[in-house]
């Protein structure tokens, strides 16, 4: 079972390959439209993920799931598809080292749609995290 603190440890690995993953994609977009990488990629995703929760004995029926949990679940995926539309075709016109920050941006929207919709109410070092980090896709935005 995870420990009440495993989730610093799963953030901290999801930003690696999330790193990792700005710059393999900006390689791999030499020579191929944005949006049909994006569906290369999401094909290999599906068939990783698909691969990892049938051989860990995750699989249950999805038709047994909640009405609600099918809807955020879809939309959900819906965001991350638009996300991932923009974010490649982002990656193919600018550099990998300023378009990650900035779609980072999503960190500062995230903290205020949680207070907004989820009740979650951040303490006043988080939110000057979240500051800085809003700061820094400001300063990034500036020309030269």
């Amino acid at each position: 079972m995870l420990s009440a603190h495993s989730w610093f440890y799963w953030a901290l690995l999801s930003a690696v390959f999330a790193a990792m993953t700005a710059i393999f994609a900006k390689i791999g977009l030499e020579g191929v439209d944005s949006d049909y990488a994006t569906l290369i990629r999401t094909f290999v995703i599906l068939l990783v993920l698909a691969g990892f929760v049938y051989s860990t004995g995750k699989w249950s029926d999805p038709f047994a799931l909640n009405p609600r949990t099918w809807l955020f679940l879809s939309l959900s995926g819906l965001a991350t598809g638009a996300s991932w539309v923009c974010y490649f075709r982002a990656l193919q016109s600018g550099e990998a080292s300023k378009v990650a920050p900035v779609d980072k941006f999503s960190l500062v929207l995230v903290a205020i749609f949680a207070v907004i919709f989820l009740n979650e109410r951040p303490s006043i070092r988080e939110w000057l995290g979240i500051l800085m980090v809003g700061a820094g896709v400001v300063i990034l935005s500036f020309r030269r």
